[in-house]
């Protein structure tokens, strides 16, 4: 691939860089009324742990951008909360949880799977593949901003690759290694991307809460929709209609035919930010919040969720429908639930889950294979690959060095782009191209698609 450096950008792809919890004295003595506040009280009902301290609040506070920056913050995060830090620890939640119990199971069955021990668990599972030791191209994208919440990446129908740095957008063309700028916002930041299906125009979530609509061949400006009180967190295009989720806690619809655009807003479901959406091949409409729930709604059209999903611990920003399977959408929570879920979308049913062991920024679906991958943030910047349907993981990936933000998938399926806050977009190739696509870089001729031709 030919990378070159942009000009009056600040963009420059090269493919040169390749508490414990404290002990706690439980004993019951006479407080001193001149300096109650430093006696502990404890009974059975009331617990008095290293859970209940500093740490619980950075929990409480539900920001997944929290993680020590440096050598320094991890040890002195280690010091201050123990050394498993906020990797291994959740408020007022017990180490080992049984598994729910499916109404066929044995009792006894649920009983021996919560008392396993952790050194009990298995190996992860040999694939038959071999896959990649290290990313197969790096690419420098200097000022990416280090988000959990934001969609920085995507990759378009026709091969080309949308990344935000910072207040700006541009195009990496997989297929001639080119790059080009394609807008700068005046003021603020860009939040999330997001291309059509026929991947001719490009969505742009700003922090002011505007959506913007771009021509990518032109590098025009089509619309700016407004109507959001806080960030933009999520877009997802279904036909004509783009939805967006924001920080004012609603998801919005946009029918980008006509001038009024707004033809609904969806209230009350979420309680804060909107940091994850995305559409079913059928039209269903998955979305997370840093509420800590996922949203399944049956069409563009329903005002009322059909299922709302409340086993996750932390904000859900990871949501991917299955290609190949109807009805099954994989999630990942954040630092404090660490957990990949599948579901069956149309009864609400949890089909598995399992622990990652860190924050989950991005899932992608296999196209051949019946595996996924997830993409992690602190403490070990991985790509994990899992096996479906049993989320058995088979392998890690490593390279990155800071939080990974996104994950995206080539048109053919074969190759996966990560971003980082390391500052840097790596491309791994896991997966078999798909059986009725072209190899990447050489994507089949997507038809042009009328609707499209008639924002305004």
């Amino acid at each position: 691939m030919d990378s070159r450096t942009v000009s009056n950008s600040s963009l420059d792809f090269r493919l040169e860089r390749t508490g414990s919890a404290s002990s706690v004295d439980l004993q019951m003595e006479e407080p001193d009324s001149s300096n109650t506040a430093d006696v502990c009280m404890s009974d059975r009902l009331i617990p008095s742990r290293g859970t209940c301290c500093e740490s619980s609040q950075l929990k409480l506070e539900k920001d997944e951008n929290w993680a020590p920056r440096n050598e320094y913050h991890e040890v002195l995060s280690q010091n201050v909360l123990g050394k498993e830090c906020l990797s291994n620890l959740k408020v007022l939640s017990y180490q080992h949880k049984p598994a729910r119990q499916a109404p066929a199971m044995n009792r006894l069955n649920v009983l021996y799977s919560s008392n396993q021990s952790n050194a009990a668990k298995t190996k992860p599972n040999k694939t038959s593949r071999a896959l990649p030791q290290s990313a197969s191209k790096v690419l420098d994208a200097p000022g990416i901003l280090d988000d959990f919440y934001s969609h920085p990446l995507d990759w378009s129908s026709q091969n080309i690759v949308a990344v935000a740095l910072s207040d700006s957008a541009f195009l990496f063309d997989a297929s001639s290694g080119r790059t080009e700028k394609l807008l700068q916002l005046p003021t603020g930041s860009i939040t999330t991307l997001r291309w059509t299906e026929e991947g001719s125009h490009v969505s742009v979530g700003t922090s002011s809460g505007e959506v913007q609509i771009w021509d990518a061949a032109s590098q025009r400006q089509l619309r700016n929709l407004r109507g959001h009180a806080g960030r933009i967190g999520a877009l997802a295009w279904h036909q004509h209609v783009l939805s967006s989720g924001s920080a004012d806690a609603e998801i919005h619809h946009h029918d980008v035919r006509v001038r009024d655009h707004l033809v609904a807003r969806l209230c009350g479901s979420h309680s804060d930010l909107v940091c994850g959406l995305d559409y079913s091949s059928d039209g269903m409409l998955a979305s997370g919040g840093n509420d800590n729930t996922v949203c399944i709604w049956e069409s563009p059209s329903s005002r009322t969720p059909l299922h709302v999903l409340t086993e996750h611990q932390a904000a859900v920003k990871a949501l991917k429908w299955c290609p190949w399977q109807r009805n099954v959408l994989a999630t990942g929570g954040g630092s404090a639930d660490r957990q990949v879920c599948l579901w069956n979308a149309s009864s609400g049913r949890l089909l598995m889950s399992s622990d990652a062991e860190s924050q989950v920024t991005g899932i992608v679906w296999g196209k051949q294979e019946r595996e996924l991958v997830t993409a992690h943030g602190y403490a070990r910047n991985q790509l994990s690959l899992w096996r479906y349907p049993a989320l058995v993981k088979v392998a890690d990936l490593e390279g990155h060095e800071g939080r990974l933000l996104d994950l995206v998938q080539s048109p053919d399926g074969s190759h996966i782009c990560s971003c980082s806050a390391d500052e840097t977009l790596r491309f791994w190739r896991i997966f078999s191209p798909a059986g009725s696509e072209k190899k990447v870089g050489i994507p089949e001729r997507v038809q042009s698609n009328s609707i499209i031709k008639t924002i305004r």
